[in-house]
């Protein structure tokens, strides 16, 4: 994926009865630019021949109390990494976590998706999303979740920092391109 696209910023959509969410406008620009399907239409110049972005949602980790998204592209990154490890039972429970444990769907016309209820029940998702973008990914949260759990440990992290931290130092232990 190009370093430009990024899924960044979080917003609260209405989720209705049947699962139906809105996704964010920047996030469904992110998604169409990571569908190798998508953007070989773009590239024919049939714009009325558009099909939807794809986007595969992982739900597997029993741990995690939100469903992590990728687009077509990211996905099949975390393939290529899975692929390149030794056989054996952490390969095998990647395999499933990232394979089998996902729910892979399309953004609809409207710039929707359906959340099974399955997937809506795993996060306790009931009238409110939360959509929160993650670089490469973006997490789909129960609001009040969100807000009780992760909201917390950063602010818990940065507390427990000096007053002069500035996050943006530890970039600069990351090597320059």
């Amino acid at each position: 994926m190009s370093r430009r696209f990024r899924f960044r910023g979080e917003s609260h959509h209405k989720v209705d009865s049947k699962g139906r969410v809105s996704i964010p406008a920047s996030f469904r620009r992110v998604l169409e630019e990571g569908d190798p399907e998508y953007q070989a239409v773009k590239a024919e110049g049939d714009d009325a021949a558009l099909p939807n972005p794809e986007i595969v949602i992982v739900y597997g980790d029993h741990r995690r109390k939100y469903l992590q998204c990728y687009t077509m592209k990211g996905i099949e990154e975390v393939d290529a990494k899975i692929e390149k490890l030794p056989i054996g039972q952490e390969r095998k429970f990647l395999e499933r976590l990232y394979n089998g444990q996902i729910h892979t769907t399309s953004v609809d016309d409207t710039g929707r998706l359906v959340l099974p209820a399955k997937l809506r029940q795993k996060i306790g998702l009931t009238d409110t999303a939360f959509f929160i973008g993650a670089g490469t990914t973006f997490e789909i949260w129960n609001p009040e979740t969100y807000e009780a759990e992760e909201v917390s440990k950063i602010e818990d992290w940065l507390d427990d920092q000096p007053d002069s931290f500035d996050p943006r130092e530890l970039l600069n232990a990351v090597g320059e391109d």
